[in-house]
């Protein structure tokens, strides 16, 4: 696994529990608003941290810690993933996967062997306008839709969520969010925020009263509606 970062404690990162965040290079998205775009246009130019070293801070602070979250970049494009999330699992602790929810065999083989225990899963846009919010045109939306049909039907605890930006997001947008993902257990919007590591800076954020507007449009379908990254 080529591991660009590792967060030993967060209390953010995974709900309801303290965890380790796990950072995996490489995507084959390309989103506009990443905030990790070294980890996905130049991964192999970052630092790595040996799994080896990573899997013994894990079993040293298994006592502390409750879980681990991996996430990217991409994990699902991993070929080791299983192998890896099977190491941690082995220690006695919880896994969170981010995912972008385009490799939906891998996500079902993870679930079916109860090798993770939380999936949170992004929404980039409406079907309408993926191909805007993932840098790739004409993207099918096929495998991506797999992945929200299995959540919305699997007992696995999970979310979706959205990184809501100016540019790219209208209450339209929400509107048929909404429908796609109805029924669904949590849905998170996350407030975009510029930072250093953008990959294509210029764009920008919605008020948290503008969020609130997005939430009340969402709120009928999903059982529960949140706002993520923003305090005014």
């Amino acid at each position: 696994m080529e591991i660009h970062g590792f967060n030993k404690t967060t209390l953010l990162d995974y709900p309801g529990h303290l965890a380790s965040t796990i950072f995996l290079g490489g995507c084959n998205f390309r989103c506009p608003f990443c905030h990790n775009s070294s980890l996905v246009l130049n991964p192999t130019g970052q630092p790595t941290i040996p799994e080896e070293e990573v899997l013994r801070i894990l079993n040293k602070r298994k006592g502390v810690l409750e879980g681990v979250c991996i996430t990217g970049g991409e994990p699902t494009i991993y070929s080791g993933l299983p192998q890896f999330i099977d190491k941690v699992k082995n220690i006695g602790l919880k896994v969170k996967l981010d995912t972008n929810g385009q490799n939906p065999k891998i996500l079902k083989d993870l679930v079916a062997n109860g090798s993770i225990d939380y999936v949170a899963m992004d929404i980039k846009n409406s079907k309408e306008k993926y191909s805007l919010s993932i840098g790739i045109p004409n993207f099918d939306t096929t495998r991506v839709s797999e992945s929200v049909s299995y959540l919305l039907s699997s007992t696995i605890d999970y979310e979706f969520r959205t990184t809501v930006v100016k540019e790219h997001h209208t209450t339209e947008d929400f509107v048929s969010i909404s429908k796609w993902i109805q029924g669904a257990k949590a849905y998170y919007l996350q407030a975009y925020r510029d930072s250093d590591d953008i990959l294509s800076p210029g764009l920008t954020g919605y008020s948290k009263k503008e969020l609130l507007s997005f939430a009340e449009v969402v709120k009928p379908y999903v059982m529960e509606i949140g706002i993520r990254g923003i305090d005014s």
